[in-house]
């Protein structure tokens, strides 16, 4: 496999894009990786034609699902095979640390592997008639569909869309993000050559990168494209809902968070340090899940968060090619700064800057997005900082009373993505489970998944589900046949 793919994957066929040159850069050295020409919006309508057509092919349209389980099974072979390789690029690409990158590699190849088993065990119905004849319920492709992913996680994102989505028996239309299109494209060169394998039309998955302008919007506006997954931020999400519902077809979106983790006074103090540190400061904090709102029980508050800042000063920063880094750089520069002028708004709106709050300092650093974990205190929930996305290592710290003022202040968010409880009262880690408005809450634990339970936003973070069995039938159309059985002639017959 090429280890940095520039081309792209238009209607089935690698070539470079006619759209404007986008420089993807190693965000821990700044140094350049790669030029990738993005793709146009009329390479975008040629591949949405041709995706089509490959739809229509009786070589996949007709294709039973076991043998489109064996094409998701071989998939997930490749990609497992490849996790080295594919962990370089993203990592050389995002920053993250090699651990992480193997491990997301790692679970491209078990969604992958997931969907088909459960393609394989997937049933219509046969549904209680109420007349003479038989009624069933069967579920058919939806057509071409749209995938538009962010840069943070893209190939665990990818597969997330793609593997159901063939699954389903579409075809894919993906836009990876325009900072870190490399790992897409890698593993779009291991699905054209199972696709190849088959003997099927490569034209089931184009890879398109490009702005979300240009690209994402002549995706979302295609005719064709007849469904959209979509996840990054809420407004962009709101703009996309917008235009699916004008053109009336399905959506899911998996937008932002600003997730509470929550501490009660009678938590395992070990387990909740270290919970609430990986649940912030991996990923750069760089995740949609990120525990960034930390609500302490205030009479163990002071001593808590006294301790946790000391382990926040010890946690290694570095390049993720290192394998002693637990905290690698920002994706890009940019971002970077973004990050920087929020915990500037931070400390204008009142925080005290715990640890932290700087870029880190000496020659290992100079050059690249770096940014050092930090903790805040000090300010309302009500406050900008806690209420609006930052998407970087950023934590801050609240006190609270008793569960009703923990319920408000968890709740009082725009944002319903996920929680953590710590806590080690089973009785409350349920109810405060069952009262907390978001679609995923992880108890004495943070930022576990699997392919086989859904994954869903509440509120401003998102639309529809991932993961799951029920994420095939979301990229599919359910229809009812019903079978007459009575000999009778019908009302009006001659």
């Amino acid at each position: 496999m090429q280890l940095l793919p520039t081309d792209i994957l238009i209607a089935g066929q690698w070539r470079r894009g006619a759209g404007e040159p986008v420089d993807t850069v190693d965000p821990a050295t700044g140094r350049v990786l790669a030029t990738v020409h993005s793709a146009s919006v009329d390479e975008v309508a040629e591949a949405a034609e041709a995706a089509a057509k490959a739809v229509a092919d009786p070589a996949w349209r007709d294709m039973p699902a076991h043998e489109r389980a064996r094409l998701l099974h071989r998939i997930a072979e490749l990609t497992e095979e490849a996790a080295p390789d594919l962990a370089a690029v993203q990592t050389a690409d995002t920053g993250k640390t090699l651990t992480e990158t193997r491990a997301l590699a790692l679970s491209a190849a078990g969604t992958f592997r997931y969907m088909a088993a459960a393609l394989e065990t997937a049933e219509d119905t046969v549904t209680p008639s109420r007349g003479p004849y038989v009624t069933m319920s069967v579920h058919e492709p939806i057509g071409v569909v749209g995938a538009i992913n962010p840069w943070n996680s893209p190939v665990a994102s990818d597969a997330q869309k793609i593997a159901p989505a063939l699954a389903a028996g579409n075809a894919v239309l993906l836009k990876p993000a325009a900072w870190t299109p490399l790992v897409s494209l890698a593993l779009g060169r291991l699905i054209t050559r199972a696709l190849d394998e088959f003997g099927l039309p490569t034209a089931l998955l184009s890879v398109l990168p490009g702005s979300g302008r240009t690209v994402g919007d002549a995706l979302v506006r295609h005719p064709l494209v007849a469904r959209i997954g979509f996840t990054g931020g809420t407004e962009t999400g709101r703009s996309i809902a917008a235009i699916a519902g004008e053109k009336l077809v399905p959506a899911s979106l998996e937008l932002g968070g600003k997730s509470p983790t929550i501490v009660r006074a009678d938590a395992d103090i070990e387990q909740a340090l270290a919970g609430v540190l990986f649940g912030i400061f991996s990923s750069s904090g760089q995740s949609c899940i990120a525990g960034s709102r930390l609500f302490v029980a205030r009479e163990i508050h002071d001593a808590f968060v006294g301790e946790l800042v000391e382990r926040v000063r010890k946690l290694r920063v570095g390049p993720g090619t290192d394998p002693a880094t637990q905290v690698g750089p920002l994706v890009h520069h940019r971002h970077r700064d973004s990050v920087a002028a929020y915990v500037d708004l931070a400390r204008s709106e009142g925080a005290r800057v715990l640890c932290g709050g700087a870029a880190p300092q000496g020659e290992r650093y100079q050059d690249g997005a770096y940014y050092l974990p930090t903790v805040l205190d000090g300010l309302a929930n009500t406050s900008r900082t806690c209420q609006e996305e930052i998407f970087g290592p950023v934590l801050v710290a609240l006190p609270y009373d008793d569960e009703e003022d923990l319920v408000r202040q968890a709740n009082d968010s725009v944002y319903g993505l996920a929680c953590g409880i710590w806590t080690r009262d089973l009785r409350a880690a349920w109810r405060i489970a069952r009262r907390i408005e978001a679609g995923t809450v992880w108890i004495n634990t943070y930022k576990q998944f699997s392919a086989s339970t859904p994954f869903s936003g509440w509120k401003d973070s998102g639309l529809g589900t991932e993961k799951g069995r029920d994420a095939i039938r979301a990229y599919q159309r359910q229809k009812s046949l019903y079978w007459g059985t009575s000999d009778l002639p019908l009302p009006w017959a001659n």
